[in-house]
Formats: structure tokens, sequence, C-alpha cells
């Protein structure tokens, strides 16, 4: 194998040695320009209701391009041999999804949190739908471009959701009447735009599930009418799924199986109206004693049904809901899978996001996430249940359905990337030490985790590593002890890739001992079962300061077979406690290609479109760029940013021709920041760059800012005082007439006061700029708070401007426990009004949001005030707020007389979402 290729910084480095004597400059290497400014935000991906749908084109949306998936579905899974006995080929699992927390507030390209939903059990489906939809957001969500990529790198077609929820959830007949609009030519106007979506981002077809009640045989007729519409337009790799609800008269009355109730909605006689139908989770129960119902047997008839109406039956899937208890669950295997007989039909997971929503963390969620997909033993080999434990337990999917592999081309090669890091890493130099997820950047992943074999007594054990990387955020690390003579081999990849004369295997490693020797494994077609070891001659030093090792094997006499499987085997030389590897890199690579690959160009037309700054020291940016002329080779493009030192940090990868610059903060009082659009090709080489530079406005003076922990003390009491100045503030000096001390240049001081009355309290902030004084008369001293402060608003009467029902009533905002909520939903504003049944002085107003209960932190409130009132007629602003994230928000005010306490929510949550959650408020003051 060629040894890797000099990088861009290495060249860039060189070439600009050279230019400094040349007397040139950085345009010897790159393209570089000035931007304007506009203002930039975070793309997130789409969400529309049906008649928002139809105002939608790529041309209007600002986002648009940045939702567009980057990878072609990859064609030709290979089912190969089964290292499972139990395991079936024919039948199929869709998995429905919630990829992220919410709707609304879905980052398009990724986003700079670690633990986020990175999927990567590919190999056991065989579709996702992007499940979301919701009352208050929107109800068609299509997938986001880094799910789009994942899936298609891995073979799986993607499907957005079109839901239509129950009226008790805020489902609305008029949606599914806007959903079914038809003109007189036939045609359905959102039909069209579902086509056109799918098209414009890349996926592969809609999940539709019509669950509002209230629909009448003509909607039910529409809606065959509708589907068979989208059929005949939709193109031949598309598909549209049916999910078991709506029955042929109108009524939504779920059925578990394929019945003459639903039938029509699958298959009309001899035309197609679904692709596939998602049967209801009822299939599994039958009441045995009472026998009041029994949906099993209609179940096991839904295959002869499928075959009358001349479909397979695995185009049923029969659907598990997951969502709330996971593996922990009961579920009627023995009904979809019975012992030694075909599947009854394929398998529907509804909600395999469990894992990951019910995990505090991500090792927690990579541990659930291997259970689930493998079973109890972790190992895709052996799921079987001990012996005596109920057939309905779970055992892994890896049990029934048999692992699938896209690794069929003559190239391979991993650096298992999850899609997440702790740091980002390239050619084992580290490019970016903060957090980051961005699914597109996930590798193929090991078909089996984890199938480990030891001779002796060896304890090596594979996982992934989020502390070391060669490329990316992960490294596949093998640790444990070893023991003389011992040996560990670890089956990880099935492959179906055909040997020419110059093909490669090659692999790259650190450990903390050479007293393990490291072997790739291979597996050929001949003998599936049988693995041949290679060991590497020569190991060369790569990475920074030569910390890795690769080695490389040439297969030209295996020329002609080929590779079913690969492997690494660790040999110990010697006895070594604690051994550690990292494999950084693992590859079946053409001499050949690799030679003749050419280095990519630079992209054109590199612009910044957008900027926003924030306090003079944060901005963000909206970047695009043209594509080189010939990038069929371009696996991504790396942006980086340039800092006055000439470090280059990464910021983000994309393989779109556009990206958004997350909030970075300025550096050095800078008065530009360039940053660099870096081609990468399929074998990890970088090419040229292109760079582009926007301005920062002038650097600012400070604008000060404070709050008080408390504003309503007794006599003796003392005061913490919290600095909220903008960040510039370089000096602090305070002013407190009558308290203790009565000055400080502390940042954040305390303040005691010994006498009754109102206090005020000046900061004023400096930096090498200016200043600003901010002056509040803020603090009141009296002995009535001596008995201490109460929650004023406790069991007073509330009301609303709306609320979904009497669980989550305007009562409920106030009773003080964070399991209950007032929930109104409906178009802001909307807002919550107390009635302290007197006149008080109010000191405080505590507000917990959704986090608060439990919800997710997209669903806190953003933007609200409050307000107070003596006649409930007239009302004073006492707090206005715009940009909250916090789960709970306090703020103390000074001391005012008020009966009435208003909350007026402008935006509900961080996204899209028109719900108000509120599951406290209080308002803080004397009885």
């Amino acid at each position: 194998m060629k040894k890797i290729k000099p990088n861009y910084f290495s060249r860039s480095q060189w070439k600009q040695k050279c230019a400094l004597l040349a007397g040139t400059t950085l345009l010897a290497v790159s393209l570089f320009a000035f931007a304007d400014h506009a203002e930039a935000a975070q793309p997130h991906s789409s969400y529309w209701y049906p008649n928002t749908l139809l105002k939608w084109s790529p041309d209007k949306d600002p986002d648009a391009a940045f939702n567009r998936g980057s990878v072609k579905l990859q064609e030709g899974r290979v089912t190969g041999a089964k290292v499972n006995e139990h395991a079936q080929v024919d039948p199929k699992v869709i998995a429905l999804s919630s990829m992220y927390s919410s709707t609304s507030g879905a980052p398009s390209q990724g986003s700079e949190e670690f633990h986020t939903y990175t999927f990567s059990f590919w190999q056991y489906i065989d579709k996702l739908v992007m499940w979301g939809g919701s009352a208050g957001e929107g109800l068609i969500v299509p997938p986001s471009a880094d799910v789009i990529d994942a899936a298609h790198k891995n073979g799986v077609p993607v499907y957005g959701t079109v839901f239509l929820p129950q009226t008790e959830h805020g489902g609305r007949i008029d949606w599914l009447h806007d959903l079914l609009a038809q003109h007189e030519d036939g045609s359905f106007p959102v039909g069209d735009k579902l086509i056109e979506v799918a098209n414009y981002y890349g996926f592969d077809g809609w999940f539709i599930n019509q669950e509002t009640q209230g629909g009448t045989p003509e909607d039910a007729q529409k809606m065959v009418n509708f589907l068979k519409y989208v059929q005949q337009i939709k193109g031949p790799r598309m598909e549209i799924i049916w999910y078991d609800s709506m029955i042929d008269d109108g009524p939504v009355k779920w059925q578990g199986s394929l019945t003459d109730k639903n039938k029509l909605f699958f298959q009309d006689m001899g035309q197609r109206v679904s692709d596939n139908l998602f049967i209801d989770f009822r299939w599994q129960y039958r009441d045995d004693k009472n026998g009041k119902y029994d949906y099993i047997t209609p179940y096991l008839n839904s295959s002869t049904k499928a075959k009358e109406l001349g479909r397979s039956p695995y185009d049923l899937y029969a659907g598990i809901d997951v969502e709330a208890e996971g593996y922990e669950g009961s579920y009627n295997w023995p009904v979809i899978f019975p012992d030694g007989q075909a599947g009854t039909t394929s398998l529907g997971i509804y909600r395999t996001d469990w894992a990951f929503n019910s995990s505090k963390s991500n090792e927690e969620y990579l541990e659930k996430e291997q259970i689930f997909w493998v079973g109890n033993n972790k190992n895709p080999e052996q799921t079987a249940l001990p012996e005596g434990a109920d057939p309905l337990s779970w055992r892994g999917i890896a049990h029934d359905i048999v692992d699938k592999t896209v690794l069929s081309g003559s190239e391979f090669i991993t650096h298992f990337n999850t899609g997440n890091g702790h740091i980002f890493a390239v050619n084992g130099k580290v490019m970016r030490d903060k957090d980051w997820s961005n699914r597109s950047l996930q590798d193929i992943l090991p078909t089996w985790r984890w199938i480990t074999e030891t001779v002796g007594s060896g304890t090596l054990k594979p996982s992934f590593d989020f502390n070391k990387s060669f490329y990316g955020g992960t490294s596949l690390k093998v640790a444990g002890d070893l023991a003389q003579d011992s040996s560990t081999h670890i089956k990880l990849y099935k492959a179906n890739m055909p040997v020419a004369a110059t093909t490669e295997l090659s692999v790259t490693y650190q450990a903390n001992s050479d007293a393990g020797k490291v072997k790739i494994g291979a597996a050929f077609s001949d003998a599936p079962d049988e693995y041949e070891f290679f060991e590497p001659k020569k190991w060369e030093p790569v990475g920074e300061q030569g910390a890795w090792k690769q080695g490389s094997i040439s297969l030209e006499q295996y020329k002609g077979r080929k590779i079913v499987g690969l492997s690494l085997k660790f040999e110990a030389t010697k006895g070594k406690a604690d051994y550690v590897a990292h494999i950084g890199q693992l590859s079946v690579i053409s001499t050949k290609d690799q030679a003749n690959a050419k280095m990519v160009k630079a992209v054109t037309t590199l612009k910044v479109t957008e900027n926003e700054f924030r306090d003079g020291i944060y901005g963000d940016a909206r970047l695009t760029w043209n594509e080189p002329e010939d990038h069929s080779d371009v696996l991504y493009y790396q942006v980086y940013r340039v800092q006055p030192d000439g470090k280059y940090i990464l910021l983000g990868s994309t393989g779109n021709n556009v990206y958004y610059v997350p909030e970075m903060k300025r550096l050095d009082k800078e008065l530009s920041t360039k940053i660099v659009v870096i081609p990468v090709n399929r074998h990890y080489q970088q090419g040229k760059g292109a760079a582009v530079s926007f301005k920062w406005p002038e650097y600012p003076q400070p604008i000060a800012a404070f709050k008080a922990e408390q504003t309503l003390i007794a006599p003796g009491d003392t005061v913490q005082l919290t600095d909220l100045s903008s960040e510039v503030t370089e000096q602090w000096n305070w002013s407190f007439p009558g308290g203790e001390p009565s000055s400080s240049t502390e940042r954040n001081p305390k303040v005691n006061y010994r006498e009754e009355g109102n206090y005020e309290v000046t900061l004023t902030a400096k930096n090498s700029v200016g200043e600003n004084v901010l002056k509040k008369k803020l603090i009141t001293v009296t002995k009535e708070a001596t008995n201490g402060i109460v929650n004023l608003a406790l069991d007073k009467t509330a009301s609303a401007s709306s609320f979904v029902n009497d669980n989550e009533a305007p009562k409920f905002a106030l009773d003080t426990n964070d399991k209950t909520k007032w929930c109104a939903v409906g178009e802001a504003p909307h807002t919550l009004t107390v009635d302290l049944d007197a006149e008080h002085k109010i000191s405080e107003f505590v507000i917990k949001h959704a986090e608060m209960g439990g919800e997710p932190a997209a669903f806190n409130t953003r933007d609200y005030k409050i307000q107070y009132s003596i006649d409930g007629k007239k009302w004073i602003d006492a707090v206005s707020v715009n940009d909250n994230t916090q789960g709970e928000s306090r703020h103390a005010i000074e001391l005012t007389s008020a009966r009435y306490v208003r909350l007026v929510i402008n935006k509900p949550t961080q996204g899209g979402d028109t719900a108000a959650r509120i599951y406290g408020f209080e308002v803080m003051g004397l009885k």
C-alpha cells in the first residue's frame, strides 16, 4: 500500500514557506474573498401542515438546500452466510424512529452536541421511517439530510412521515380534508408536493398515518384515490407505506391484521395502492380466558389474504411498540416467527429510539442499543433464550433477522466513526477538540457487535473509544489482559468483495505494548467459516509524531476469490495486563485506484451568504460554493476556521455544497476571520483549499447587567449579586450605598444590609473601548421579610387563554408538582393569569418550563413576559425575555404591589411547536 499522501496542511505549510521567499501570498494555494453581511440562522429540517406544504418551494425556503441528502442509496445489499442459525432472510424490518427529540428545531447538518441518537445497527433493518409530527408543530416531516446520508450509505431507504393525529392529541378533521383536496383535473396538489419534496431532498417515500377520527366513507374513498394518484406519479424507486388505522367506511379502527376492512388501502384488485402495510400492534393479543377478543387468528390469516391479493406476506409489517419498555417488554415472537417455520410477516418496530431516550449517557445508550439488536449475550451468534425463559421476552432482532452488508465493491475504508465525538482527528492529528455530531459522517460500522473467539486465558474485548481517533471522532478499542500464547479473534464485517491482483488489506493502529501481534483476518466465499490471517511484514509510522502504525498486505495470490468476512486477530507474544490497542483504520483498497486518484481541485465561488453577530464577539455564517468541475470522487467537504495564529480548526464537514458555521467566538479582537473549505476524496485524501473571509463589527464597549439572588430581605441578611454584563467586560465597579461593603471590584460580590429601607445598586462595566453604567433601585429591607417569603400563587385561581384538556388545566401550573402542567395549543400568544385573592407585595417570579417536567429542552419557553396588575385591567410589564433556553427561570424584581399576575408566552418553544408547556409558575412575596 502507498504511504499516506501529504494532506492539505503539510502542503500549504510548505507552499507558504516558498511563498514567503517569493514574496507572494496565500493566493498561491487558495481562493480568497471578502463577504458582505446579512443575517444568518441555524438551518433546520422541514415540517409542514398540508396547507403550508402547498406554499413551499426550494427557491423560497432558505433552509431547503441544507436539507438535501448527498449520498445516493447504495443498491444491492448482500445477505451472505448467516452467523445465527435462527435468522431468516425473507422477513424484513421497518424501523419507525424519532431521530430528534422534537419535530421542530432539528438541525439540518448535525450539531455541537455529543450525546445524540447516532443509530448504527443498519444491518438489521430494511427501511427507516423518520417518525415525527405533532398538532403543535407540523404533520408532514421529511427525514433530515444527515439521516438520509447515513441510511443510504448503509443501503437502507428512508421515508418521511405524514401524521394526522387523533383528536385527543390535537388532530383536526380539516387537516385530513386539506391533505385530500383535489383539483378538477383529478390531481391531488398535496400529493404532488410530497413527491416534489422527496425528489428534491433525495429520500425514498412516505409513511402515511391517518388516525384523526371523524372520517366518512367519502373520505376513505378519497384517501384510496389519493394513494393511487401518488403511486402513479412517484416513480419506480419511491414507496408509500400505509398504517393500519382508517377502514373502508371512514372511521379509525385499528385491525391488527390485513382484513376486508383495510385491504382497500393496500391493494385494489390488480392495482397497488400502497407498497407496504404497517399492521397495528394488537395482532399479538387474544383473550384465551373469556374469549372476548382474538387478534391473533386474523393476523395469522393475513399471509393468505396478501397472497390472494397477489402480494407477498412480507409486504406486511406486524408492528411492535417498544417506545415505553424497549427490550424489557413482552412481545409475541412465537406468532410472528414460529420455531422451525417461515416468518408469518415482516416486522415493524415503533420507536427504536427507545434505547437512546431511556439513557442518561452515551455509554448507557450504546449498551442498551447492543442488547436491543443482538440480545442479552451481546453476541449476534448467541441469541437463544435460556432454558425455561418466557418465550415472549426479548431475544434481540439478530435472532430472527439475518444481517446484511453493502461491502460488495472493490474498496472499503472505515475509521469506526460513529457519527459523533469529543474530538475530530485527521490522519492522527486532532483538528477539533469540541463535541460534535453529524450522522452524515458515520462510517459503515462492524456488522457483528461483537463476535470474539479467544484461545487461552486472554480477556480482550472490543468497544468504541471516543477519546482517541485516527480519523474522525472514534476508534475501535480492544482492551483487556493478554495472556502468554493466547489469541483473540474479533469478527467484524460481512462482505462480498472481489479480489483483484491490486487488492490490499491495511490496518492502522496504536497500542500501549508490543506484547500483541495484530493480524488482519479474511474469509473467502469458497470457505466462509474459515479465516486466513495476515500480518504486515513492515509497519510504517503515521499520524502526528508517528504515533500510529500502518501495515498492509497484498492479496495478489488470492485474485479471483471473494472476501466474505473481515476480522482482526490479536496474538500474545508475552503476557501483558491492561493491554489496550486502538484501531484507527481498517481497509480493503485497490493500489491501482489509489495510485491513479487525482487530487480534487478547489471549490469555486465560495461565499459567505449570511452572517449574524451577537455581542460583537460571536458570529455564525452560511456558506455556499460550487463543486469542482470533476467532483465524482469527492466524499465530502471539510470546513476550517483559520485562527489569528494560523492554526486550522475544523468546524465541520458536509457532502453538500452549502454549510452552516455554528456560532464561534471572536479571538484576540480580530478584525476578520478566514474560513477554508477543503474537498476530501473517497481515499480520505485532501484536495486544494478555497478560502473566504468575513469582517467583524467594531469591537464593542460593555453593556452592564446584573441580577440579585433576592430583592426582598430582612435586616441583617446578605444579598448575592451576579454579574450578567456582556462578555467583553474587563472591569467591574460596584456601588452599594447603605450596604456593607459600600463598593466592590469583584465580579459577583455579596452585600449585607442592616437597616430597613430601599437601596440602590450601581454597576459600571468597563473595557478598553469604553464603559456602561446600570443603576437599579432594587433591594428592599423590611422586618416583614423576617418570617420568610412565600409562594403567593400556590393553590390560587388561575385562568388561561386555552388548555388542551382537564388534565392539563391552568391550575396545574400552580400546584408545585413537577409532574403536572398547564398545556395550551393553537397559535401564540398564550396567557396564564393568576388571581392572588388580594393585593400583595411581590419580589420574584419562578417559571418551570418543559424540561423541568422531563420533556425535551427544545420545548422550553423561548419568548415570554410577566405582567402585574392591581385591578386586572391595567397591566404593567415586570419581566421580558426573548431568548430563554433554560428549564427553570427566576426573575427577582423591585418590590411591587399587585393582585393579579399574568404570564404571556409569545414563542412557546425553541422551534416551531406552538404548544405552551408550563410545569410551574410561582409568585414570591410577602403574605
